[in-house]
């Protein structure tokens, strides 16, 4: 393994040896659903680079930009594009032994830093170009949009709807995701500098990652795996729109399909729960049912499992928002899964990671998985 740590206020250079020489952990936490974020912590000494130069010209001030990227037998992984947001120096009386630490989150946070309520206008735009636009603004950090219509857009006439932003750029487009059954998260890679922006439905479906073996002797590669079934978690949805004539509520059952997003096993988690949409009773058939089918994909994913690994030993660093096969676990919880959160520990000569996993019910519909 090898870590390349580049910081920098637009375009990140390698730091210095002395630099990397002085890191003593990296951690990167990446969610399916949420901003990622890292942290980098420095030991150095009162005569050292970091204290005598870089501090004081603000090498590490918040808003810097930094990129973490491990390279796995050749390959090369970016784990993280962000920015600085905080910075903690915890000075020692042991030689060598005082403490920097550094905290960001994705390239996204730029986003959220302006808040532009009744300041950005957007006239008969659907949402997709609207995403489009606000993402146009951050095209200097290296953004690639990839932004997928909704098949659930309405046209409007310019003369009578004009939309108006609401919060940041970030809230305002999360905002538009949800209200459209979609995801929204920034990706950094798979260069240096490269960022893809990804505004569209959930993608559950692809190759799946190498498996994770538990309880298989000399083919074991996680260090811990454990499953849960929260009974609480399923959630039968319903939307309740209104006429306009009458103003009777019609509930309108939200199915659990998604071409994108097929179900992972065969026997679906009991729901125990019954969620009334309520919010969507003042909007249009087709846009309640968008807004209910992203309140559902989340409700359904009642099968969770957690665990850790040494990539060394795993061979590959397992990334969120993918498949993963799990062997060894037993005929109810073998089988495919989705990552959706990844926390990478790096310290010298060591690189583990924690990972959260999810799925729809017990027993996959998959016999084999990949190995």
């Amino acid at each position: 393994m090898h870590l390349t740590v580049m910081i920098g206020p637009m375009v990140p250079i390698p730091v210095p040896p002395p630099v990397l020489d002085a890191l003593v952990s990296a951690q990167v936490t990446v969610s399916a659903s949420d901003r990622s974020g890292f942290q980098l912590q420095f030991h150095f000494s009162k005569t050292s680079l970091i204290s005598l130069a870089l501090l004081p010209a603000g090498y590490f001030d918040p808003g810097i930009r930094v990129i973490i990227m491990a390279t796995i037998n050749g390959i090369p992984n970016v784990l993280m594009d962000g920015l600085i947001t905080r910075q903690d120096v915890a000075p020692s009386n042991t030689p060598g032994g005082s403490t920097l630490t550094i905290t960001g989150e994705d390239i996204a946070v730029a986003m959220s830093l302006v808040d532009l309520t009744g300041l950005m206008m957007y006239p008969a735009l659907p949402p997709s170009t609207r995403v489009l636009t606000i993402l146009g603004r951050y095209s200097f950090f290296g953004i690639i949009p990839l932004v997928l219509p909704s098949p659930f857009e309405e046209p409007t006439v310019p003369t009578e709807r004009i939309f108006t932003q609401q919060g940041t750029d970030y809230d305002y487009v999360k905002k538009l995701a949800t209200d459209t059954g979609y995801v929204f998260y920034i990706e950094p890679g798979p260069l240096p500098g490269a960022n893809l922006a990804y505004w569209g439905p959930e993608i559950r479906v692809g190759i799946p990652q190498p498996a994770l073996n538990i309880n298989m002797d000399t083919d074991t590669n996680v260090d811990s795996l454990s499953f849960s079934y929260n009974g609480l978690q399923g959630t039968n949805t319903i939307a309740l729109i209104q006429q306009e004539q009458t103003r009777v509520p019609i509930p309108i059952p939200i199915p659990d399909l998604s071409l994108l997003s097929p179900p992972l096993a065969i026997r679906s988690a009991t729901k125990l729960k019954v969620n009334f949409l309520r919010e969507a009773a003042q909007l249009t058939p087709v846009q309640a049912l968008a807004k209910a089918l992203g309140t559902q994909k989340e409700a359904a994913e009642a099968i969770g499992g957690t665990g850790s690994l040494d990539v060394l030993r795993y061979g590959h660093v397992l990334k969120a928002r993918g498949l993963v096969g799990v062997r060894g676990a037993g005929l109810a919880y073998d089988g495919l899964y989705y990552v959706k959160s990844v926390t990478h520990n790096i310290k010298p000569g060591e690189f583990k990671q924690q990972f959260t996993l999810s799925r729809n019910g017990l027993i996959s519909i998959t016999p084999m998985v990949p190995t």
